[in-house]
């Protein structure tokens, strides 16, 4: 083999590596289901994603709020004050990226963003707050649901408390796995994937409670 044949056959083969490298790394940012990710760009599953979750967490800070004239066990407290933390800086964060996309922000039974009517429910209570909601998402509670909270006994609502909000967050792991695999904002992918860990590990934390 001569020296100019030796420097093409090295030619070609680094040319055969760097396709094959530019191919892993397309991979490894590409979504489960084959969706390329990227840093800027979004597509309709980013947009659903952050409209429903939007909707979906305000309903939790909503079931949250009902705690707080109650008498709980410390535990369910702490639990309770964790799951606003997280979600209402999460609600900014949808209501964000809807703002920037050109999306319609949806109301929520908040009126987060685009109402101005706060935390105040009104006489009818959390059921009218939910009027016109859309509630076929994963582990949404219906007007009947929050009601039923919001009258509990003092002896029943603990448990309701914590039977409703795991039921909850397994909705929201659920449309947050989902989004994983459909999703193209890496933000958005990203915080799905951080919303399925960490609600689940709530899950346990509260079924630990319930059944203590």
């Amino acid at each position: 083999m001569t020296h100019r044949t030796t420097r093409l056959v090295t030619a070609v083969l680094a040319a055969a590596v760097a396709v094959v490298a530019a191919g892993c790394a397309q991979e490894q940012h590409a979504g489960h289901e084959g969706v390329e990710v990227s840093a800027t760009e979004h597509n309709e599953a980013d947009v659903e994603f952050a409209s429903d979750m939007l909707q979906h967490h305000a309903q939790a800070l909503s079931m949250v709020d009902l705690t707080l004239e109650r008498s709980l066990r410390p535990e369910v407290s702490r639990v309770a004050e964790q799951v606003r933390e997280a979600q209402a800086p999460e609600i900014q964060t949808f209501t964000g990226w809807l703002t920037e996309w050109d999306e319609e922000v949806p109301e929520t039974m908040r009126d987060h963003a685009n109402a101005g009517h706060g935390d105040d429910h009104g006489a009818g209570g959390v059921a009218e707050s939910m009027e016109g909601m859309d509630t076929d998402m994963p582990g949404m509670m219906t007007a009947e649901d929050m009601t039923a909270l919001e009258t509990a006994s003092d002896a029943e609502f603990e448990d309701l408390w914590l039977e409703m909000m795991i039921e909850h967050h397994e909705g929201a792991i659920e449309m947050a796995e989902g989004h994983q695999q459909e999703g193209r904002y890496a933000p958005a992918v990203e915080l799905a994937t951080d919303i399925a860990e960490s609600q689940a590990t709530e899950v346990e934390t509260m079924s630990e409670l319930l059944g203590g």
